[in-house]
C-alpha cells in the first residue's frame, strides 16, 4: 500500500519540521501578547542545525542559548541575508535532541524564545 495514511488536515500527517514550526508560533504568540509593542519588527525563523562555529565560544555570549556549546537559539540584533532587522533563530535538531516527549519541547521551546526575546529588549524574566 503506497500513499498517505492519514489525511492532510490531521496533526498525524504534519512532519517534525511542521509541528517544531507549530510550537515556535505558539511560543510567539505568547510572548506578543505581553510585549505586542516591543516586538514589533523582530523576525523569528527556524533552522536544523547551527551553522559551524568555526572555533567560537557560544558558552558565555548572552545573544546565544547554548547547551554544552551546542546553540540552541541565537538572537542576531542586524539580522541576517534577507532579513536586515532582528531575528531570533530556533535550531530544531538540537532542541528535538534534548527535550525529549513533545510535551516538554513546547516548553523548551518557549524558554528560548523568551530569553532571547527578553535579551534583544533587555529586560529580566520573572
Amino acid at each position: 500500500m503506497r500513499g498517505l495514511m492519514a489525511p492532510p488536515d490531521v496533526p498525524l500527517s504534519r512532519t517534525r519540521a511542521q509541528a517544531f514550526d507549530d510550537l515556535v508560533l505558539d511560543a510567539v504568540e505568547e510572548l506578543e501578547a505581553h510585549w505586542t509593542a516591543d516586538l514589533t519588527g523582530v523576525e523569528f525563523a527556524v533552522e536544523d542545525v547551527p551553522p559551524d562555529p568555526s572555533g567560537q565560544s557560544v558558552e558565555f555570549d548572552p545573544e546565544v542559548v547554548a547547551d554544552r556549546s551546542v546553540p540552541l537559539g541565537r538572537l542576531h540584533r542586524n539580522g541576517v541575508p534577507g532579513l536586515p532587522g532582528p531575528v531570533i533563530v530556533l535550531y530544531r535538531r538540537p532542541i528535538e535532541a534534548r527535550s525529549g516527549e513533545t510535551d516538554d519541547r513546547g516548553e523548551v521551546v518557549f524558554a528560548i524564545v523568551a530569553e532571547l526575546a527578553a535579551e534583544y529588549l533587555g529586560k529580566e524574566l520573572s
